[in-house]
């Protein structure tokens, strides 16, 4: 589970690392006295879990009031699903570093990793220059040792006051990292102020999902979903993300809808949203084939392989489905799998056709999708 910025600053505030002043709005009406609290100059950061917020002009720069009401009331009124903005401090910075800490699967280590150019173009130093980022390998079951902090710093060519500051703010975001168990908490910039102290202008934290009976004070509520249909799936606990194209994708098991995504961008279509409703979801046809339709596609693919999740058991769900909700757009069904044998004797009253060859299914939608074919 992804944090927003505010609540990983929160964490880090917890844990001794410190952060600019700031205060969170919700509202544009909010704003005045947000301000009044932090002071001028200050930044508002727009709460969103995507990245780039910089080059997106989602981070931006107030030097009056007058500045930060309109820009807080442009960003409530033209940023979609945006919940809230951050109203920070603006920080006096002498330099940025980047300072993060994750898992490295194949050694079941942590990585402490750095570099002395921290900032928005942190990718392009990992992509062109990556010797320039220090690393560190942790033993988790010795922790971080102080000989491996000294070590990691002086290595970022870090001196003196700026040493101790870092390596003091290392130890802290450890112990942060274990405590939330998370798989990745990074500060992209770490300021270093002019007045010589270390501040975390960013921050990101991901915790382990499988710990998430932990961490109960983190709900995934609305704001962490892109639109409330992928919300309402998320309550179902049915995977769905939503795309741009106009073919709706039902499919049962994860490796069987990435298949199908392939196969259908093979053939020229374009994907109008994934979803998964396999495994503990497999008799969810109706509340799977429901988000399908918000979507409006031009034809939803319904492609299955049932063992366990039964074939025929999924076809009842996708006949009681259409009788239900009476989708105006065509449906192209391929179902195999134990009880496949009753699949067209259950399809009959909605007068669906079963195929049973994935890739003709595939051809078949995306050929109604283009208008070459009726269903």
């Amino acid at each position: 589970m992804k944090l927003f910025e505010y609540q990983a600053k929160e964490v880090f505030a917890d844990a001794g690392i410190p952060v600019p002043k700031s205060v969170l709005i919700t509202g544009a009406g909010e704003t005045a006295a947000a301000v009044g609290f932090v002071g001028l100059p200050c930044m508002l950061k727009c709460q969103v879990l995507s990245g780039g917020r910089g080059k997106a002009g989602l981070v931006k720069l107030a030097k009056t009031q007058a500045e930060a009401e309109v820009l807080a009331a442009n960003y409530f009124a033209g940023v979609p699903s945006l919940h809230a903005v951050l109203v920070e401090e603006a920080v006096a910075i002498e330099r940025e570093l980047y300072l993060a800490l994750t898992m490295d699967a194949p050694s079941g280590r942590a990585v402490l990793m750095g570099c002395a150019e921290g900032g928005v173009e942190i990718e392009q130093v990992a992509a062109k220059t990556p010797e320039k980022i220090v690393r560190e390998t942790i033993d988790l079951d010795r922790g971080l040792q102080p000989f491996q902090i000294s070590d990691f710093v002086y290595r970022l060519g870090l001196r003196d006051d700026a040493l101790k500051q870092v390596g003091k703010l290392c130890g802290a975001l450890y112990r942060a990292f274990r405590s939330m168990d998370a798989e990745l908490i990074e500060i992209n910039p770490l300021f270093l102020t002019k007045s010589g102290t270390a501040v975390a202008g960013d921050g990101k934290l991901s915790i382990d999902d499988n710990s998430m009976f932990r961490h109960a004070a983190y709900e995934k509520g609305r704001p962490y979903y892109a639109s409330d249909m992928e919300f309402e799936a998320a309550k179902e606990g049915i995977p769905y993300i939503e795309f741009d194209g106009d073919i709706s994708l039902m499919c049962a098991g994860a490796g069987l809808a990435n298949t199908v995504y392939d196969l259908v961008n093979y053939e020229g279509g374009k994907v109008a949203n994934y979803l998964e409703f396999g495994g503990p979801n497999y008799m969810k046809a109706g509340t799977a084939m429901r988000l399908c339709l918000a979507n409006k596609p031009k034809v939803i693919l319904i492609v299955t392989f049932g063992t366990i999740a039964r074939a025929d058991v999924m076809a009842e769900g996708i006949t009681k489905a259409v009788q239900e909700l009476k989708p105006d757009c065509p449906i192209v069904a391929c179902l195999r799998g134990t009880g496949e044998e009753r699949v067209d004797e259950i399809f009959a009253p909605i007068g669906l056709k079963r195929l049973s060859d994935t890739e003709e299914a595939v051809r078949k939608a995306v050929a109604i999708a283009s208008g070459r074919e009726r269903a």
